[in-house]
């Protein structure tokens, strides 16, 4: 098969359209000269003149006149058929994995705006806390909480990294012993993950040393203990990425005005290089960073908050 280079193809029909070197370079986004050029290397290529240089502008010899009826036809097939994969590739499903807990507080309640903005794309959503094996595991793309240190992987960080502080239920802000500072903590359940900052690091950082930081009953899942807390049945170390949404609505609370321990790990979207610039994973891409930007953030840090520690 006997083919030019397509770049000729596209300035060569451009400048045929136009009847202008120029006007082919402006639609194209290169210089007059470098149309010139390709449509000098296509003559070549094809052995007989295209256009009739005149002293202002061109036009098509006999040749140029017939060959960019196929030409035209044959780009317009090329770019159909371009639009049609495409179209193809934008839909159909995308497998996403995350943690339960993110899956659970921030990610599910969000995920209805990315099915209006893109109804052509089914996301398959799977929660575990398992490192994915892209080599072995039908996943797409990973949402994972750490230092977004993933070796041979796209690893795009989109929200900020969590602080934590106590949260609970605002009933206990009333009663025999309403929550007023951290001394007050002696009088409830205190509710623990499997975070790396718990209860005796905050307690400590606090100044609060006759509490015992390790009793309390415990879940393997953040979101687990933010539900406990939501319920009344003590107080929970929220990280503010998923506490926030339950604070602004008012089923958390704050009880103490004091700085948070900032957790050190932050959000990644993260997908083999290799498919990293699909249509299904860029849209998905950018449809999580734009919900980022929109994150308030409003109990990262309050003004008048004292300091823990230091």
């Amino acid at each position: 098969m006997r083919l030019p280079p397509l770049k000729a193809l596209q300035s060569f029909e451009a400048a045929a359209r136009h009847l202008s070197f120029s006007k082919a370079a402006d639609e194209l986004f290169v210089t007059p000269a470098a149309i010139s050029h390709q449509v000098k290397a296509l003559e070549d290529w094809l052995g007989f003149s295209l256009f009739k240089r005149l002293n202002r502008a061109v036009i098509l010899t006999d040749e140029g006149q017939a060959y960019v009826v196929g030409v035209r036809e044959g780009l317009e097939a090329i770019s159909n058929a371009t639009d049609k994969v495409m179209k193809q590739e934008l839909a159909g499903h995308l497998h996403v994995d995350t943690l339960p807990s993110f899956a659970a507080r921030w990610l599910l309640p969000r995920l209805s705006r990315f099915r209006d903005e893109e109804p052509d794309i089914d996301v398959r959503l799977s929660a575990s806390h398992q490192l994915t094996d892209f080599n072995r595991d039908d996943v797409d793309v990973v949402i994972r909480y750490g230092h977004g240190n993933y070796p041979g992987l796209r690893v795009d960080k989109f929200l900020k990294e969590d602080v934590m502080f106590p949260v609970c239920s605002p009933s206990l802000l009333q009663g025999e012993h309403p929550l007023r500072t951290p001394a007050d903590l002696k009088y409830h359940t205190l509710l623990h993950d499997d975070m790396r900052i718990d209860w005796q690091t905050w307690l400590a950082a606090a100044g609060v040393t006759d509490i015992d930081p390790k009793k309390g009953p415990s879940f393997n899942d953040s979101s687990m203990v933010l539900t406990a807390a939501m319920e009344g049945q003590g107080v929970a170390l929220g990280r503010s990425t998923l506490a926030e949404d339950d604070l602004i609505a008012g089923r958390l609370v704050r009880p103490f005005n004091v700085r948070p321990l900032m957790a050190g790990h932050a959000y990644y979207i993260v997908c083999p290089e290799e498919t990293a610039d699909r249509p299904r994973i860029i849209a998905f891409r950018k449809w999580l960073l734009k919900e980022a930007e929109f994150n308030p953030g409003r109990f990262m840090t309050q003004p008048d908050e004292e300091e823990v520690a230091g």
